[in-house]
């Protein structure tokens, strides 16, 4: 029986974000919730969690790409992506960033994030990784550190051409570095697909593929939303994955692949 990380991203994004996260919580389908403290209603929908603690883990979602990331607020992901790779974001300004983020994740929940990791996967980058580090040393020293999320994939994912460019977008470089620095990670890194799933059924085929694949503590990471979220790239795609993911038909995809999903306690 292999122990997994179930993780919803995007909490704060939006209401509807947040009410599969509560319903998938209560029901015991989820590991973890990336919390977005740059979302307007952050400190509105932070209260929610105070209940959940203890049962799942709360971690930061670092965003500089979704519209209301501070100084970043208007950069899209190839705009990031190119400052990176081109060294033209101070460290800095990156670190300002990362406290900012930790700041109101902290002010909102009174204690620490459980773990770090990114939207879009932007803690990765060059630069990112470096000062997340430093951050994390400043504020918590070099022992008993958040854990940080790996986008290695597990077993042969990286055959997917998607997975394979998020690791090679720093995934690699970060886990080397932040594991040499002592910081815990998970051990493989899935639900990376097109976010093309037409319905229940479909994202279920990509979660089989993705449970064959994963190790004693890998994570998946997944999207979901309890109706359509307008305005948002994959918002007609969260509510597949809510629907699949609060069905029977993944517990028992869990049971026959003999995995279970890890809770906070575990």
């Amino acid at each position: 029986m292999r122990s997994i990380i179930l993780c919803a991203d995007d909490y704060a994004l939006h209401p509807l974000v947040d009410a599969a996260v509560l319903r998938l919580a209560e029901a015991g389908r989820l590991s973890a919730t990336s919390c977005m403290t740059t979302a307007p209603r952050w400190r509105a929908a932070a209260p929610q969690l105070v209940p959940l603690r203890g049962r799942i883990q709360l971690g930061l979602h670092f965003n500089l790409t979704e519209g209301h990331g501070g100084a970043f607020a208007a950069h899209r992901l190839s705009q990031v992506l190119a400052a990176a790779y081109l060294r033209r974001i101070s460290p800095a300004q990156l670190q300002d960033a990362w406290r900012a983020q930790l700041d109101a994740f902290e002010d909102a929940l009174g204690s620490r994030p459980d773990y770090i990791d990114g939207h879009q996967h932007v803690h990765q980058l060059p630069g990112m990784r470096a000062a997340l580090l430093a951050e994390l040393r400043r504020r918590y020293g070099d022992t008993n550190l958040p854990w940080v999320r790996s986008t290695v994939p597990a077993g042969n994912l990286w055959r997917d051409p998607k997975a394979a460019v998020i690791a090679l977008l720093g995934g690699w470089s970060a886990t080397r570095l932040l594991r040499r620095a002592g910081v815990a990670m998970n051990r493989g890194f899935g639900g990376v697909y097109g976010f093309d799933a037409p319905d229940a059924s479909a994202y279920g085929a990509h979660m089989q593929a993705w449970l064959r694949q994963v190790q004693d503590g890998s994570l998946l990471m997944c999207h979901p939303a309890a109706g359509v979220v307008p305005g948002d790239a994959i918002g007609a795609q969260r509510p597949v994955e809510f629907a699949y993911l609060m069905s029977e038909a993944f517990a028992l995809a869990l049971r026959q692949q003999a995995c279970h999903v890890q809770n906070a306690a575990a």
